[in-house]
């Protein structure tokens, strides 16, 4: 049992740290007018999260098209705004977040007609890999090495609030489950109690019918 708690400690550990370091990319989407897309990330509670979005400009070398506008608005899991922009073509927000969950960031486009297609580079990036570690080092003057030893003690720090989180999702997800088990133990015993009693009836039913009809 503690070989398989180990194992599947280690591999917590080693996909914390392959999420961590893994480069990320901007994504490119389409959003047709009138219409909204959004995009969730789970963030975690004091994290810092940067996004940066525009639009593409499907003529390079001539000026966006009228049409070529978007309302941006980003919110916690509870609701909450941290983030709105209308009727613009590019834009960025960074914040530290207060609450933990997934945030959304929503994406529309004003209905136009003819109906047009809007092409939306947007890149977000949370945890370790929002920090701007080139202003981080021209601000210090750090050699090298320091901003790698910077970088290794952030990614070291969010790995152990990373297992930290899980182990919460996970004492969650038990208690959660040892809930449901409860209830389904007493649902259960509640219909073997009531298919019993009807059973019960229905043979009283019919031993009084038979008893009136004289015969039994």
């Amino acid at each position: 049992m503690n070989t398989q708690i180990q194992r599947q400690s280690l591999f917590l550990v080693l996909l914390s740290i392959f999420l961590l370091w893994t480069r990320v990319e901007s994504i490119r989407f389409d959003l047709e007018s009138g219409h909204t897309k959004c995009i969730a990330e789970d963030i975690k509670s004091n994290s810092m999260t940067v996004g940066k979005y525009h639009i593409v400009n499907p003529n390079e070398g001539f000026p966006l098209p009228d049409s070529h506008k978007i309302t941006v608005r980003v919110t916690s899991a509870n609701g909450n705004s941290y983030h709105y922009s209308d009727h613009v073509n590019e834009g960025h927000f960074a914040f530290q977040a207060t609450e933990a969950g997934d945030y959304m960031a929503c994406f529309f486009a004003a209905d136009h007609k003819p109906s047009t297609t809007i092409t939306i580079d947007f890149d977000w990036k949370s945890g370790v890999a929002a920090k701007d570690w080139t202003n981080v080092a021209k601000k210090n003057s750090v050699e090298l090495m320091e901003l790698e030893l910077k970088k290794m003690f952030d990614t070291v720090q969010s790995i152990h609030d990373e297992m930290y989180y899980l182990r919460e999702r996970e004492e969650e997800m038990q208690e959660l489950n040892r809930s449901t088990n409860s209830k389904m133990f007493w649902f259960s015993f509640l219909s073997l109690g009531i298919c019993l009693s009807v059973a019960g009836l229905q043979l009283w039913h019919l031993k009084s019918f038979f008893e009136k009809k004289k015969l039994i």
